[in-house]
């Protein structure tokens, strides 16, 4: 009997070791990993670097509580408001924990202000977690299921449609937030258009909203910007990131700005494990490795790399609707469904993931070279090509 609770259909394989872009198992088989633990291990597996700063930290202090001074988090929040022009920062576990507190900061923004039940604008598609409050703002009828009744306060607009979000700030004065992915990952890597992020921006200028902009999957150098909001050279009031941040350390944060960044006073939120020594050393060795190797820059030309070696391959393919990506965030979508395409890519010694049924989803990591790259186009094209 298998004593781990039910909640995944796992895939019948055991890694023992990772290298760099590669995996190993049991049987000492490796794979090409175009999955990254789901765009966490940006820097691959086992980089020496981040290797060589946990086994540090752990050797001299793993944890304290939040109830003291953590000069390893007062540098990391630092260096996090630097790349992102925020004022503060809330650490966490994960990304969902950074949406929670993202989401209290708008909620209290609204009490604050006489509103008995505030709003946030979400979006259909989207995923923002799995708590009560983030699978509630998740746009996918699915993640809902079976978990009703979901909490109130939350008001959903199509995904890339300014107008939607036009008629519900004329319409909806409760509204106090509005939490989008600048490119929705888990429901298939959809990117929209230009403009969007800024004409988001200024609809939350207009009616006095907090712009949070969910950077859980998007962040740490993935779509060629350390953000993807700034490909776009505007300002939000709440980021959050989590994923490649610490590299597979459990680690989230929530940043705020201006209003959003005073909005929390002692007793409001909290977390015992969040920002701890261990995982902040984790995140200050990940951002040295973007920093040193330029990764931002790397993720761009991987990514154009990769985009074009599958039109030049899939060309002629009926089956492909299209190819799409920004960055390191890349997608095949197929005008069928592909049930079992991950099966036959491990049986053939690459990972990737299947969202949406019919969307290849890739994100591997942004230290992959470009054999790599052309190895992870070839394999996958032929998975796809009759």
């Amino acid at each position: 009997m298998n004593h781990v609770m039910n909640t995944y259909g796992r895939m019948p394989v055991h890694f023992v070791s990772g290298n760099g872009s590669y995996l190993e198992d049991t049987e000492g088989k490796r794979y090409l990993d175009g999955l990254t633990g789901i765009a966490v291990c940006g820097l691959g597996h086992a980089h020496p670097h981040v290797a060589q700063a946990i086994a540090k930290q752990a050797s001299t202090l793993i944890h304290t509580s939040n109830l003291y001074e953590i000069p390893l988090q007062t540098a990391l929040a630092e260096r996090l408001c630097r790349k992102s022009g925020m004022d503060n920062v809330f650490f966490s576990n994960s990304g969902a924990e950074a949406n929670e507190a993202a989401i209290k900061l708008a909620r209290l923004k609204g009490n604050n202000k006489g509103i008995k039940s505030p709003c946030i604008v979400v979006v259909d598609g989207s995923f923002h977690g799995r708590t009560m409050a983030t699978l509630t703002a998740t746009g996918n009828r699915k993640v809902h299921a079976g978990f009703e009744p979901l909490l109130s306060g939350f008001v959903r607009a199509p995904f890339n449609d300014i107008g939607a979000i036009e008629n519900i700030a004329r319409n909806n004065p409760n509204v106090v937030g509005l939490l989008v992915e600048p490119i929705l990952g888990e429901g298939g890597i959809h990117i929209p258009k230009t403009g969007y992020l800024g004409a988001l921006r200024k609809i939350c200028d207009q009616y006095d909203w907090l712009m949070m902009v969910d950077e859980v999957q998007t962040g740490n150098a993935r779509t060629g910007k350390y953000f993807a909001f700034q490909h776009e050279g505007i300002m939000p009031d709440v980021i959050t990131t989590a994923k490649g941040l610490g590299n597979g350390m459990p680690i989230g944060a929530c940043l705020a700005h201006g209003e959003a960044a005073s909005l929390f006073v002692p007793g409001n939120h909290g977390s015992t494990f969040g920002g701890n020594p261990l995982a902040c050393a984790a995140a200050h060795a990940v951002i040295d490795v973007i920093e040193q190797e330029n990764l931002e820059e790397r993720a761009l030309f991987l990514g154009e790399r990769i985009q074009a070696g599958f039109r030049k391959v899939l060309d002629g393919n009926n089956n492909v609707k299209e190819i799409r990506g920004a960055g390191l965030m890349l997608a095949v979508q197929l005008n069928d469904d592909a049930p079992n395409l991950v099966h036959r890519a491990l049986a053939d010694g690459v990972l990737i993931n299947v969202t949406q049924g019919n969307i290849v989803r890739l994100l591997p990591p942004l230290t992959m070279t470009d054999a790599e790259a052309d190895e992870l186009v070839a394999k996958v094209a032929g998975l796809i090509n009759p």
